[in-house]
């Protein structure tokens, strides 16, 4: 099973069998001058001797975070997914950020991400056991002061870049997922095998490229 995060500018790639990593790779997602997580996926086969016909299934996080390294990642396990013929399953990478940082303890989190503007991405995150994760609400999006009274109010931890508990969404966050689709379904407790051809994933909010046409132009850009 291949699985893939790129929802900040940091992305990840993991080759996972039976649930336990083989091997992963982490590549700037900004900055660079060719896109470098298709490669991370080649050196990926490459060090591990797998080839794309020996995977069963394409785990992608679905978001929020950084519209063009999320779309890269979904192109990516889409298209292997497509061309391949095999499930694409996702979840929100801010489970990915509870699932995926090594020596947590079970317990309620809150998962947060930066989301510009003064703002941050956040949700409840239950870890159960070791990769094991439970949604507990939705994201949202709160200003510091917000998520401050949140933490207070929840008495949860807070997990993510520059909280109490330093962590990111990680693709392998995806790790004991048995790769049958059965075992994936559209619940809170685990990833869900969604339609190749339609899913997007959830940006959290609109680009900042189209925030500002919008704003210029005084109505959706949908609508142009």
């Amino acid at each position: 099973m291949l699985a893939l995060d790129a929802s900040t500018y940091q992305g990840s790639a993991v080759l996972i069998e039976d649930g336990q990593v083989l091997a992963e790779r982490e590549v700037a997602m900004r900055g660079e001058r060719e896109e470098r997580l298709l490669p991370a996926v080649d050196d990926l086969l490459d060090a591990t001797g797998a080839t794309m016909n020996a995977l069963g299934m394409v785990c992608c996080g679905g978001g929020p975070g950084s519209f063009t390294s999320l779309r890269i990642a979904a192109a990516i396990a889409k298209g292997i997914a497509f061309a391949r013929g095999i499930p694409l399953a996702t979840r929100s990478s801010l489970t990915l950020t509870v699932a995926g940082t090594p020596g947590l303890r079970p317990g309620l989190y809150l998962s947060v991400l930066d989301a510009m503007r003064g703002q941050f991405f956040v949700a409840p995150v239950e870890l159960l056991s070791l990769g094991e994760v439970r949604e507990r609400g939705p994201i949202e999006i709160l200003t510091s002061a917000e998520l401050s009274k949140r933490l207070e109010a929840s008495g949860a931890l807070a997990i993510g870049s520059g909280q109490a508990i330093a962590g990111r969404p990680h693709a392998r966050g995806f790790a004991g997922v048995r790769s049958a689709p059965l075992t994936f379904a559209a619940s809170e407790a685990g990833p869900a095998v969604v339609d190749v051809s339609s899913w997007e994933p959830d940006y959290g909010r609109q680009a900042e490229a189209q925030a500002r046409w919008e704003a210029d132009h005084g109505r959706p850009l949908s609508s142009a």
